[in-house]
């Protein structure tokens, strides 16, 4: 399997794997996990993050230990679709630590934003502030999740191994 350039093997990929559902595993158990000693394993994980492959490592944090939080999908479209209206857009959405997630998507409208608020109260604030900035939000539809069903970041791997083989 190819990766940001670089050819990755059974055991990159058992590295991937692992890191992505244990990121504080130690250097000595990953490479016990993988089958190599620590300096070999260690030099795959420093090739892996010099490449880009990993990008981060980070904790995920429970929400119901520091207050009761709401999750907001909002499907939001722009006035004008020039690339300057585009570009305005995404740049504001990075000043709001209230939007954790946004994609720009096709199919009838621009962007499907993830926020988090206190409360739907909080979210309609956020709504009229996001509105006064004129950010070129024309028109907006809002999604209240009800209860998380699946949460995770881990890209699956072996589907990615699958597709890229069969390209081959």
């Amino acid at each position: 399997m190819f990766a940001a350039g670089l050819r990755l093997d059974d055991r990159d990929i058992a590295i991937l794997k692992i890191l992505q559902t244990e990121g504080r595993i130690t250097k000595a158990a990953l490479a016990e996990r993988v089958n190599l000693s620590p300096t070999p394993c260690w030099g795959r994980l420093q090739r892996l993050e010099k490449a880009g492959v990993i990008e981060s490592y980070e904790a995920r944090l429970s929400v119901k230990v520091f207050a009761p939080l709401s999750f907001v999908f909002m499907e939001a479209e722009l006035g004008s679709h020039q690339s300057e209206d585009f570009e305005r857009f995404e740049q504001a959405v990075q000043d709001y630590p209230e939007i954790q997630e946004c994609w720009a998507v096709g199919g009838g409208l621009d962007y499907i934003l993830k926020i988090v608020v206190k409360d739907v109260d909080g979210y309609q604030r956020f709504v009229d502030h996001l509105l006064a900035a004129k950010v070129g939000l024309k028109r907006y539809f809002t999604y209240v999740v009800t209860k998380p069903v699946k949460q995770t970041n881990a890209l699956p791997i072996d589907l990615l191994i699958q597709e890229k083989s069969s390209s081959e």
